[in-house]
């Protein structure tokens, strides 16, 4: 039998399905999350956040470069779709190279059965990570991980081509293929480096003689050689050259760039020269090694690209690493800080002193020279005393929120310190179990639902769920059947029955039984991609979003088990059917229909995006509702990202000058305010580099001055230029040993050219009574970050200017942002808020709040312009980030309701509501918290029973979710019932009461009546 032959094409067949399915599924534009990011970086050639992705932007850039703007998305993303596949293809090869050599040692041992075995197991492992939950959202999207796990897999298979092959002439050229896609995956994500041990286990036992020293060694050097790839190779390197560059051009005055290529030829020259000299000497050994790194590094060298864009100032820029030295900081992601893995501090801990931070070096002309300047250091690291630290240290940050977490979690009462066990309750409960065990199990046993939830152990959110309803009750899930439709029929509900989770373990097993070695190859893998990553990160509580993603190489190396599986249940039909070819047949169909044809069905509803387009609908929506010119402040990554896709790729509203207040705090980014961008001309400001480069006022406190009069309002300019005084009169030290400015006071005014506004078209010429001549407002808190400064300079220097160019805010504020206590002059426009000099009393942005509207605009926007992303249909799946954008449609949508009600334009405002009611379906977003606003402007514009029916649908689903909880085992109820009981009552009283304020009584009254009965349950007196 040619196995060759049909191995090849078996493989390119399982290949086609997944990719077929992948490109089925795959969303048509820009996603959510880091996706408008990398689809903008990659078509343009700009530069993502740090640590980068050049080469996943190179091939973006390759596939993007042939379509149209509007196409473009498209075509990136199936860049992903075509690396799934691929890695589909790598993993079918790599389970049919372990099941061949369970079954057959030699040629003459091929039978036909053996063959089906080997063939079927190579298509049930790889199709069962086709629709494996996690792999499968990250096929369809512009991300990295698709593109990382592609080579992953091309990676380990290499390896064991090398293996089958290791006797053979030639044969370590495979082992310089490897490196070479080594060096090449780090231009894309430093995943793919955990497969390192398992590579060094499979040549130990390929090489040389096992033994039990021998491969601890083996295992140890593995890890030495991860270590020293990404210390010494990704970081030692460019530091090295950032030491040469300092050298040459500030102590030896030579240009920009000498030393950092005076080290790249020294580098070349001394590999050059240790080639030939082992070539010469016969060292075979340290010529392969030299060959590998060499290659390695050739594969590396895709970061060139990232200086060569930052240089040509890309409107997207994240870092700036346009040399060598800022390149450092990029690589080691200091943006974004450093976690403790060995030894570390507790929450609670105290530091003894504080080190200075990195040095900040700027380039600087002096006398006509180019040098670079130290113009500071970043932020100060605080140093601890040997009895504040501990080994393992897993709770470790002191962020409050962080800290009242472990509190509740681990039952530390008041002030009482964590201990050891604390530290260890922490890791294999909650950062192994809910960050990573659970993420495992989601894939391979089933999900309860997309519901992150809000802390851990909550019975109805995010669970790992079988399908089997006494396995599920034992682990605390309740009964699904009790929950409302909104829960029950979510998407994201996956019951696998345990079926791949058996199959996999059945064939770790098999494998364990038969042959050791390849069990601890997979085994190592399957460690350092699930539990090493879990070790590593060392994960804070309350992370944004699901982290299932980071974990995608264990459930890749846990395929191969579940392909594995098929033989065991082969020998199994083996013993009743007594023919090989019909048992592994039998075992084959039953597998594929019990593990991946199962998965298909069940999860193909909540991977399908192909019709949703909400993260380009949201963007498209929020750019259309500003003016002209506009100065967007948006805050995180789901409000900014799609955005920079449609200014960057499909060239919508170039005219926006976006700023993220999620950078704003940083120097660079505050530097990269003064470039036009675009068709967006540089922000005004009042500050200059001096003031904020490096530390420099990273924050501000506020200081009450006896002698400055609490009642009185100080102009903006006055108060910045202050706190940007480097007089020591107007500063304090603080426990770090560094001066900082004090702030004294916090009312700020804000000077207002009546004509200048009307002028510039920031305030309709019949509002013009009511523009006030200065805008007054109290700061919110008692310290000012970077980023706070930040858009105080720039609302200084917009005013200054006569406000030529409006402020807005993205209406994600409204959740969580900081308007500085100016929420008095925010106007809503559509799904923006416009800073305008006419205050409103009572107004605010904020959910729930009252606020002043433009009107017609608002809704001209809502009824005539806006796209819905596919919500208005019942068969397109949104999670619950999606959802959660979606959430802000209806809370702004309700404020304009509310607003035309008051001006008694009733008939427009129900056409408003209908607009969103219609647009965004029950199927597409379950009435929640979200609809109480909805329905209660209904019943304010005179349409009771279009209110009555949004009631109905939310006192249905509460009660049926209150009587689930009702129904949870003790010890998940209480948290169950803290998080959402209380909501659910709370809604269902608020509908009560707002039927009974407008004269719905027979509505109130049953609403209430039900509201009662569930109150007396659950024992909560409710609020008259």
């Amino acid at each position: 039998m040619n196995f060759r032959k049909i191995n090849n094409l078996t493989g390119w067949i399982v290949f086609a399905v997944s990719y077929i399915v992948y490109l089925a599924t795959m969303e048509r534009t820009v996603s959510f999350w880091d996706c408008g990011e990398f689809l903008s970086t990659a078509y343009r050639l700009e530069v993502g956040h740090s640590p980068g992705a050049p080469l996943f932007m190179l091939l973006g850039r390759l596939f993007g470069m042939f379509a149209d703007p509007q196409n473009v998305a498209l075509y990136i993303n199936s860049l992903s779709a075509l690396m799934s596949g691929l890695t589909i293809l790598f993993l079918f090869w790599t389970i049919t190279h372990f099941a061949r050599k369970l079954l057959v040692q030699h040629e003459d041992d091929w039978t036909t059965g053996k063959m089906v075995a080997i063939m079927g197991a190579g298509a049930v492992g790889a199709l069962a990570y086709t629709f494996s939950d996690t792999f499968w959202f990250s096929a369809v999207e512009a991300e990295v991980y698709a593109t990382s796990s592609f080579f992953t897999a091309i990676v380990f298979w290499a390896i064991l081509k090398w293996e089958h092959n290791a006797d053979a002439p030639h044969a370590d050229r495979w082992l310089v293929l490897i490196s070479y896609l080594m060096g090449l995956s780090i231009g894309v994500h430093l995943l793919n480096l955990l497969t390192i041990p398992a590579l060094a286990m499979v040549y130990y036992f390929r090489r040389f003689t096992p033994t039990l020293k021998g491969g601890i060694l083996a295992f140890i050097l593995g890890c030495v050689l991860l270590g020293t790839v990404q210390v010494g190779l990704i970081q030692g390197v460019p530091i090295l050259a950032s030491k040469f560059e300092l050298l040459f051009v500030n102590s030896f005055g030579l240009p920009l760039d000498s030393g950092a290529i005076f080290f790249m030829l020294l580098l070349v020259a001394l590999f050059a020269f240790l080639l030939i000299w082992a070539k010469k000497k016969g060292k075979y050994i340290l010529h392969m090694s030299m060959i590998c790194v060499v290659f390695a590094l050739i594969g590396y060298s895709s970061y060139v690209s990232i200086i060569i864009r930052s240089r040509a100032d890309v409107p997207i820029d994240m870092t700036n690493p346009d040399d060598m030295l800022s390149l450092i900081s990029y690589l080691q992601r200091d943006q974004y800080g450093a976690q403790p893995i060995v030894t570390g501090p507790d929450f609670d801990s105290k530091p003894s002193e504080y080190k200075p931070g990195k040095p900040v070096y700027a380039e600087t002309k002096k006398d006509g020279k180019v040098y670079y300047e130290q113009v500071g250091n970043r932020q100060s690291e605080p140093v601890y005393a040997g009895d504040q630290t501990r080994f393992f240290p897993r709770i470790y940050s002191s962020d409050p929120s962080h800290e009242n977490f472990y509190r509740q979690f681990l039952n530390i009462q008041g002030t009482e310190a964590p201990t050891g066990a604390d530290n260890y309750k922490f890791f294999f409960k909650y950062q192994l179990n809910w960050m990573w065990w659970r993420y495992f199990l989601w894939n391979y046993a089933g999900r309860q639902n997309d519901y992150q939830g809000t802390s851990y152990g909550e019975a109805q959110n995010g669970n790992w769920f079988t399908g089997i309803k006494p396995v599920d009750k034992f682990f605390g899930r309740g009964d699904i059947d009790q929950m409302p439709d909104s829960y029950k029929n979510n998407r994201a509900h996956n019951q696998l029955y345990f079926l791949p989770f058996i199959l996999g373990i059945l064939g770790m097993v098999y494998q364990f039984n038969r042959d050791k070695r390849d069990g601890v190859i997979i085994s190592l893998l399957f460690f350092f991609t699930g539990i090493a990553i879990v070790l590593y990160l060392n994960n804070t509580p309350q992370q944004p979003r699901e982290r299932d993603y980071a974990y995608a190489g264990a459930t890749y190396a846990f395929a191969v088990w579940i392909g594995l599986g098929v033989l065991m249940v082969t020998d199994w039909f083996r013993k009743a059917l007594k023919q090989g070819a019909s048992a592994a047949t039998a075992a084959t169909a039953i597998c594929l229909l019990a593990v991946p044809v199962l998965m298909a069905a069940q999860e193909w509803d909540d991977h399908d995006r192909s019709q949703k387009t909400l993260a380009r609908s949201t963007a498209y929506n929020v750019l259309s509702s500003c003016d002209s010119n506009a100065i967007l402040f948006t805050i995180g990554d789901n409000d900014t990202y799609p955005l920079w896709y449609m200014q960057e790729i499909e060239g919508y509203r170039k005219d926006v000058r976006i700023i993220n207040t999620s950078l704003i705090a940083i120097d660079w980014y505050i530097d990269q305010l003064r470039n036009k961008i675009n068709d967006a001309d540089a922000v005004p400001m009042l500050w200059k580099p001096q003031d904020y480069q490096a530390n420099k006022r990273d924050v501000v406190f506020y200081r009450e001055d006896p002698s400055v009069p609490k009642d009185r309002y100080f102009d903006i300019e006055q108060v910045l230029q202050f706190v940007t005084s480097d007089d020591r009169r107007a500063q304090a030290q603080i426990v770090t040993g560094e001066y900082v400015n004090m702030l004294p006071t916090k009312n700020i005014s804000v000077k207002v050219d009546k004509d200048a506004v009307i002028r510039n078209g920031l305030v309709s010429p019949a509002d013009a009574a009511l523009v006030d001549s200065q805008m007054l407002f109290t700061l919110s808190g008692n310290t000012l970050t970077k980023g706070d400064l930040a858009f105080l300079n720039i609302l200084a220097g917009v005013a200054k200017e006569g406000f030529k160019r409006p402020i807005y805010f993205s209406c994600g504020f409204a959740g969580g942002g900081d308007y500085q206590g100016l929420d008095e002059y925010v106007q809503m426009d559509g799904l923006a808020n416009k800073l305008v000099p006419i205050r409103t009393a009572g107004s605010s942005p904020q959910i729930g709040a009252p606020q002043r509207v433009n009107l017609n605009k608002s809704l001209d926007l809502y009824t005539k312009k806006f796209l819905w992303g596919g919500a208005e249909r019942k068969d397109v799946y949104f999670d619950e980030k999606n959802r959660y954008m979606m959430m802000t449609y209806r809370f702004s949508g309700s404020k304009v309701a509310d607003a035309l009600i008051r001006e008694n334009r009733k008939a427009d405002a129900i056409t408003l509501l209908d607009k969103i009611t219609n647009n965004i379906t029950y199927e597409a977003y379950p009435y929640d918290q979200s609809m109480w606003s909805i329905a209660d402007a209904y019943y304010k514009a005179g349409a009771p029973d279009k209110a009555r029916k949004i009631g109905d649908i939310i006192v249905r689903d509460n009660t049926k979710m209150l009587n689930y909880i009702l129904n949870l085992p003790e010890g998940v109820k209480e948290l169950a019932a803290e998080v959402d009981a209380k909501s659910c009552l709370g809604s269902m009283q608020f509908l009560a009461q707002t039927a009974g304020e407008h004269g719905d009584t027979a509505t109130a009254q049953r609403w209430a009546q039900s509201l009662q009965a569930m109150a007396q349950q659950f024992g909560v007196p409710l609020n008259k």
